[in-house]
């Protein structure tokens, strides 16, 4: 059960967070614009690329590295050379990750490692076979960890992950709004250096720019009726999130608010694509998750029943492909099906600005929906 009240509680909210997800969540600009400072510091901006890598491999534990993964593959457009590397399996009970090298990968190749760990003695394992093979190694990790000497022995680029003071003495959630941001904003300059994506200083300036704006109209002092974050939170209480996105920028955005749902809130949800959503849920939403459905009896007592789970939409959509689309199809399919629908869409501004706004606002939403029904780490 959402305890609504909380939402408008700012100092309860507060003694709740003991995750401090709210804090990641605000300070979200402050980690590009710090993240973007260690990558220059790093000497990204004095590189001189001699050509474009055939693939970039990534490889790292936890949804911020596969949401890294998935925005970079967006952001590099068709045919993006971007490949998320997969664990081939825990090497022991502790729940270490093990990291391989494709058989193919060699010196055309470039392999990025994202962590906000650094300690795992496999990544460290996959930089030394990287530089065995003649791969380009790049990494963003903490400082001071063995997954730095590891890059720096193989003649690799290592840029410190942009950390808040109190990373350090608290386990910070792999879905924490301020972990991405840390780990995608230094590869974000790496991707623009040597030409597969658009993303300048002065672009991702402007992200951390617009994460401020949401960060204030999204913040726990601001009530649910002008707040969207704290407002979507209460729509999906007891509801299914089934998000459907629309543009470019609106599909990672989704697939990453269905993961923190999943990791920060324990709910789960359902995400697809616009047009694609309308045949691969329309059965769903006729089913017994749509909103009217209730096959017992309509006079029985309820008062000691949970409340029923119904679906709920969520449309995130960015700029419409040609002036083209689906959103009214996908209004009347889910009013159709007596199902309510709740929409974000972001301001105008550049692909990383309304990028940044969709994952801002999710992100909020998420952590008010974790701390509002009491879900723990």
């Amino acid at each position: 059960m959402l305890d609504e009240s909380l939402l408008d509680a700012p100092e309860a909210l507060a003694e709740a967070d003991r995750r401090g997800l709210l804090r990641g969540a605000a300070e979200a600009g402050a980690r590009v614009r710090t993240a973007a400072r260690h990558a220059a510091e790093a000497g990204i901006g004095d590189l001189k690329p001699d050509g474009r890598p055939r693939a970039v491999l990534i490889a790292g534990p936890g949804a911020a590295a596969t949401h890294a993964a998935d925005l970079l593959g967006t952001l590099a457009g068709a045919g993006s050379p971007v490949t998320r590397l997969s664990a081939t399996g825990v090497a022991s009970v502790s729940g270490a990750l093990r990291w391989e090298l494709p058989g193919w990968a060699g010196s055309v190749d470039l392999l990025l490692i994202a962590t906000p760990d650094g300690a795992e003695p496999s990544l460290c394992l996959l930089a030394e076979q990287a530089y065995r093979r003649g791969c380009t190694v790049a990494a963003v990790a903490p400082a001071r960890t063995p997954l730095a000497d590891a890059v720096d022995a193989a003649h690799g680029l290592f840029v410190p992950m942009a950390t808040a003071p109190y990373d350090q003495d608290e386990p910070v959630a792999a879905s924490s709004p301020g972990v991405l941001w840390a780990l995608l904003t230094p590869l974000l300059a790496l991707l623009d250096r040597i030409g597969l994506l658009t993303a300048p200083p002065e672009a991702l300036e402007k992200a951390a720019d617009r994460l401020d704006q949401i960060a204030e109209r999204c913040g726990p002092a601001v009530v649910t009726y002008s707040n969207p974050a704290k407002t979507l939170a209460a729509e999906l209480a007891d509801a299914l999130p089934v998000i459907w996105t629309e543009g470019t920028s609106a599909a990672p955005a989704g697939r990453r608010f269905a993961a923190a749902l999943a990791e920060l809130a324990g709910r789960p949800a359902l995400v697809e694509e616009l047009p694609l959503a309308l045949a691969a849920h329309r059965t769903l939403l006729a089913g017994p998750l749509a909103a009217g459905a209730d096959p017992d009896d309509f006079f029985r007592d309820r008062v000691e029943e949970p409340p029923a789970l119904h679906a709920r939409v969520v449309l995130l959509r960015d700029r419409p492909i040609n002036g083209l689309s689906a959103a009214p199809a996908a209004r009347d399919l889910a009013l159709g099906h007596d199902t309510p629908i709740s929409e974000l869409e972001p301001e105008t501004g550049g692909e990383l600005e309304t990028l940044a706004e969709l994952i801002a606002v999710t992100d909020f939403a998420a952590v008010y929906l974790a701390l509002a029904s009491g879900a723990r780490s």
